[in-house]
């Protein structure tokens, strides 16, 4: 091992280290009971946990979009409606729709735009159809992704996530599936990103 890799790593176990007396478990970040599986091993990633109708998740956008624009390249972020109830459904798989079909960096902001700032209550599919189709998207095409079968099995999988991750609101953030936190635990929207960075160093130092 080069000196120079050495000395990365002990800066970062460092810089870990001095994080630790800012950022301390139970108090700005939980530890999940269970780890949940990541999508890519040896990544790290970051999950923000949402949902459509929730005013902080629209209002947490561009703070999480901030930093993505700065994310390392050794992370990976994935977006996962979360799904507490029922009525929950319709958001979730509208989001899968729109990634299924590719349209998802104008669907997602537009959907949010739209229930925030122009107060459009969209709930349920035929709500969904029509802004899919104001949104210039085939009226055919959007049903047939919103029904699908694949779009069955992703909602499954993210009322999963939600339960396994532990969350008890949104916006919410698991790192490398074994951490929890959220502007309620970090002490703010703002805080979120450096406890999420410091996490990141956390799991990379490992």
């Amino acid at each position: 091992m080069s000196r120079l890799i050495v000395a990365c790593l002990l800066s970062l176990a460092t810089l870990v280290a001095s994080c630790e007396e800012l950022y301390q478990e139970g108090k700005h970040y939980q530890l999940l009971v269970t780890p949940i599986p990541v999508e890519k091993p040896g990544k790290v990633e970051v999950v923000e946990l949402f949902w459509y109708g929730c005013p902080h998740c629209f209002h947490f956008e561009p703070i999480i979009n901030k930093w993505l624009k700065q994310k390392p390249a050794d992370v990976v972020f994935r977006r996962i409606p979360a799904v507490f109830a029922e009525n929950w459904v319709p958001h979730a798989r509208a989001f899968y729709a729109a990634e299924a079909l590719g349209i998802m960096s104008t669907f997602h902001p537009a959907l949010f735009k739209a229930m925030h700032e122009e107060g459009q209550q969209i709930s349920d599919e035929a709500g969904m159809v029509r802004f899919a189709v104001l949104q210039g998207i085939n009226e055919a095409q959007f049903k047939a992704a919103y029904n699908g079968f694949s779009i069955d099995g992703k909602v499954k999988q993210a009322m999963r996530y939600t339960r396994d991750s532990g969350i008890t609101g949104v916006p919410s953030i698991i790192v490398n599936g074994k951490y929890r936190t959220g502007a309620q635990l970090a002490g703010g929207s703002d805080e979120v990103l450096k406890v999420i960075d410091f996490l990141v160093a956390r799991e990379r130092a490992r």
